[in-house]
């Protein structure tokens, strides 16, 4: 393992998308030891969302008033609160949950938009992206392991 392996993995799991559910099996193949590979990989995929959950409802409504990324802000916007509706009733276990899912379409990333922009406020939702991102990152490590088998 060396340095250039720790910030290849790190900047992986900041990525969207991809964040901890890619980025936790790179870390094992690259023979990080389990336990600093699920470290570094929750590390690296909650660095950006305090931000993005400060800053994506300001970044969306700027992007609205410009003509070429108007329809994308809209289109980010709709599938964020598509993907709110069940996290909306719950609030904070529903942000959980949601974070906590280890497929595509959710994770850390969605759950910072829809924090956004169901006006979730830091203190409540940050706690609740970062559980599910453990959530799901044990998933993924047990997984990864072969101690949980998928068919």
């Amino acid at each position: 393992m060396t340095l250039n392996d720790i910030i290849y993995v790190l900047m992986t799991s900041l990525l969207p998308v991809i964040e901890i559910r890619g980025a936790l099996p790179l870390a094992l193949a690259l023979d990080m030891p389990a336990a600093f590979a699920f470290t570094l990989c929750v590390i690296g995929n909650m660095l950006p969302i305090p931000f993005l959950i400060l800053l994506t409802r300001k970044i969306l409504n700027w992007m609205k008033t410009l003509k070429f990324f108007g329809p994308i802000a809209k289109k980010i916007e709709a599938k964020g609160l598509k993907n709110s509706k069940g996290a909306k009733k719950l609030s904070f276990w529903g942000l959980l949950i949601l974070v906590a899912i280890p497929l595509p379409g959710t994770g850390a990333w969605t759950g910072a938009l829809v924090a956004s922009l169901l006006n979730m406020r830091l203190k409540d939702s940050l706690p609740a992206i970062f559980f599910g991102v453990c959530t799901a990152g044990t998933i993924v490590l047990l997984v990864s392991l072969g101690i949980i088998h998928l068919l």
